[in-house]
């Protein structure tokens, strides 16, 4: 079926509103994706017919909204390639997912002279968490470091990964350099001493990402807006064996078998670790984002979102004292960006007047930045619903910020 973007466009309704008096250009979906009406559609329809709590009521609507509920989780389990059911825990969000690994499995498995290796280009969610850890633990944190193409230096896996390296975490896709790197041999590194991978699917699972029991991800976290879901709706896969071992990461109701004052028993997964009111609501909606984006292809929407990339690449590169970071061979669609005598604040506040929507600052990655020796860059991530036009247009607003700034 041919990718038919008109048709895409009119499935997203804010891209018909004006900014500024203009219409918007949204270069943004790094940040979050818009949502189409599907989704929107699905979201209102649950609360006004079926709003109802999960698992613990024996009325009608609760038992539609739970079987709805645990539909949405064998999609996601599906969508990302999981080999059982319980192993899809659903979270707010990508942080909370990485969290309640920081957390729980350390407790079980980080000691005194342990280690832990994050990458150079992780966001701070996948870095801040292990820092925490290590300190609680009194662990070292390692860090495998980039080149300035921004991709990983493998050939310091073996300095870096011993006998005393419990986890290594790592992004499937920068969201700052747009790196999607060989995560292979850092997985077969890791595996060979015993040690687990969490990855931080955020960006990837958008662009191609996942298949997590085939490449043989141990965790693996995404959030639900950046996949064209809700906002306050994510996902932690991990291993059901390594799930079983650990302890819950929250109390509360929905996740305990039995309580007492004397001692407390827990529910099995996945309920273990999802206490308190699921965002049901944010679950079917992030299933409805799913079979939206499967309905066009996966496969579809990178082709398309590549071609894309590589026009905007060449079309930024053009504008004189404009640098791009992040040359890697394999990239998702983003482009990040500074411009020689400018300030990327500067160049995102008059795109934004000419209603074009970028991303300027350290973008969670302050690693990256300090690497580069910036405070900040722009940054244009590409959606699914995209155009060349739109890439001109932001083309034409940077060589105007240039020109009003220097």
């Amino acid at each position: 079926m041919a990718y038919d973007i008109e048709q895409i466009r009119r499935d997203f309704p804010i891209l018909e509103r004006e900014v500024n008096r203009r219409k918007l250009v949204y270069f943004d979906s790094g940040a979050t994706a818009q949502k189409p009406l599907a989704v929107i559609e699905a979201t209102d329809r649950l609360m006004r017919e079926s709003n109802a709590n999960i698992h613990r009521g024996v009325h009608h609507l609760s038992g539609a909204m739970t079987e709805m509920y645990e539909a949405a989780r064998e999609s996601v389990r599906k969508f990302i390639g999981a080999e059982h059911r319980e192993e899809v825990i659903f979270t707010s969000g990508a942080t909370a997912s990485i969290n309640l690994v920081a957390y729980a499995w350390s407790a079980k498995n980080l000691r005194e002279g342990d280690n832990v290796v994050v990458s150079e280009m992780e966001h701070h969610s996948n870095i801040v968490p292990w820092q925490l850890a290590c300190e609680r633990y009194g662990a070292e944190l390692r860090v495998l470091p980039f080149d300035d193409n921004g991709e990983l230096m493998l050939d310091m896996l073996g300095e870096l990964i011993d006998e005393r390296t419990r986890l290594v975490a790592v992004t499937e896709a920068s969201n700052t350099l747009g790196t999607m790197p060989d995560l292979e041999p850092i997985i077969a590194a890791a595996h060979a001493i015993g040690a687990v991978v969490m990855v931080d699917g955020c960006q990837g699972v958008v662009h191609g990402g996942g298949d997590v029991a085939r490449r043989g991800y141990d965790f693996y976290a995404f959030s639900g807006h950046k996949l064209y879901g809700p906002t306050g709706i994510g996902v932690l896969y991990g291993r059901k064996e390594l799930l079983e071992a650990m302890p819950p990461f929250m109390g509360g109701g929905d996740m305990v078998d039995k309580v007492t004052f004397a001692k407390t028993t827990y529910a099995p997964l996945p309920l273990k670790f999802e206490a308190g009111t699921s965002n049901f609501i944010g679950a079917v909606g992030l299933s409805e984002a799913i079979r939206y984006v499967e309905t066009i292809g996966v496969e579809a929407i990178e082709e398309y979102e590549q071609e894309l990339l590589r026009y905007m690449t060449e079309q930024l590169s053009a504008i004189e004292g404009l640098r791009i970071y992040g040359t890697a061979k394999r990239k998702c669609p983003l482009v990040c960006f500074t411009v020689e005598g400018t300030h990327p604040y500067d160049v995102g506040m008059i795109l934004d007047k000419l209603g074009v929507a970028i991303r300027t600052g350290h973008h969670c990655a302050e690693p990256v930045m300090t690497h580069f020796g910036v405070t900040g860059m722009c940054r244009a991530s590409i959606g699914m619903y995209n155009t060349r036009a739109e890439v001109d247009a932001l083309v034409k607003g940077v060589e105007r910020a240039v020109m009003m700034l220097k």
